[in-house]
């Protein structure tokens, strides 16, 4: 029981840094723009795991000693790589979106919008094969009548930036599928910081001809940088490696879907963002649809084992990884 609760505690550690990261995002925009942080950011995050790798090759070094031939070995590079390179794409064009969509919106809403994923995957999974319980119908319609009221204003209109966020959310959920094929087929870790690399390499095209930035301007934003960089994508996510490793699935995806309502919490103490009574009306909906489409299911027969899409480790940061 004290592992367990120790694991959750960094889980929730975790669910903090990716909720504030959000803040960090806005406020690095006031110096950088979208494609200049999200270049820089994942390019910190993709340095940051090489240390984590290189420590848990050599620990692996010695805890086994296997033979592999060079054609498995040939294999899992070229899996590990494939794999990379698809979640680098998927997550630079996500976090793009959801970038340039914090200029038009805050960042409390910007949390809960993008959390939706966690609602979207299952949906998707319908069409690979997998099941979606009554649960996930119900918290799909809670969803939507939240999303209404957070995100539509008078006139029925949906503001740009809520609109470039919902559409990141859709592309994270492609992410995660993604994720989920590859995951078990190589080293998470590895996966993690190939698709930064992609990522950050994607994101620095545009920047150079769009934005243009001066070391200048990225020196002056060097702190949401690295707190999105470092801690967002690098410490978060080795944290919730450790962590999950003893705790119940369902309890992690609970406790890391409490990233949206640091998001809002952040947002308001740190940057002053307030929401409307209607707006956070729509959050808490948004959140209980969350935490509904994550309850566990009744065991009937053999064990059933949670859904792996739940979990946002299967998303590496984000975020969304982010």
């Amino acid at each position: 029981m004290k592992g367990r609760g120790k694991n959750n505690i960094l889980l929730m550690v975790t669910a903090f840094i990716w909720g504030s990261a959000f803040v960090a995002q806005s406020a690095g925009m006031e110096y950088i723009g979208p494609f200049t942080f999200n270049a820089v950011r994942c390019l910190l995050g993709a340095a940051a795991l090489l240390p984590v790798i290189w420590i848990l090759d050599k620990k692996k070094s010695i805890t086994e000693n296997r033979e592999v031939s060079a054609a498995i070995e040939r294999k899992e590079r070229h899996t590990l790589l494939l794999g990379g390179l698809f979640c680098g794409c998927l997550l630079g064009a996500a976090s793009t979106l959801q970038q340039i969509g914090m200029v038009y919106t805050s960042a409390g809403k910007a949390g809960f919008i993008t959390a939706l994923y966690i609602l979207l995957v299952p949906i998707f999974g319908i069409f690979l094969g997998k099941k979606a319980g009554l649960k996930i119908w119900a918290g799909v319609i809670l969803a939507i009548i939240g999303m209404y009221f957070l995100c539509i204003t008078q006139g029925f209109t949906i503001g740009k930036g809520d609109l470039l966020v919902c559409i990141c959310s859709v592309i994270f959920s492609v992410h995660i599928l993604v994720i989920d094929y590859y995951a078990p087929r190589t080293d998470g870790v590895k996966l993690s910081c190939i698709q930064f690399l992609v990522s950050g390499l994607l994101c620095a095209v545009p920047m150079f001809f769009f934005e243009k930035p001066s070391p200048t301007d990225i020196g002056a934003a060097w702190l949401p940088l690295f707190y999105a960089g470092v801690l967002s994508c690098g410490v978060a996510y080795t944290l919730q490696i450790l962590a999950q490793k003893n705790t119940d699935p369902t309890v992690a995806s609970l406790i890391l879907s409490l990233e949206s309502v640091f998001a809002a919490l952040t947002g308001w103490l740190v940057l002053g963002e307030k929401l409307s009574g209607r707006e956070v009306f729509g959050c808490t909906l948004v959140f209980a649809a969350i935490i509904l489409a994550q309850l566990p299911a009744k065991k009937t027969g053999d064990k059933e084992k949670t859904q792996p899409w739940k979990n946002r480790g299967e998303k590496v940061c984000g975020e969304s990884t982010e």
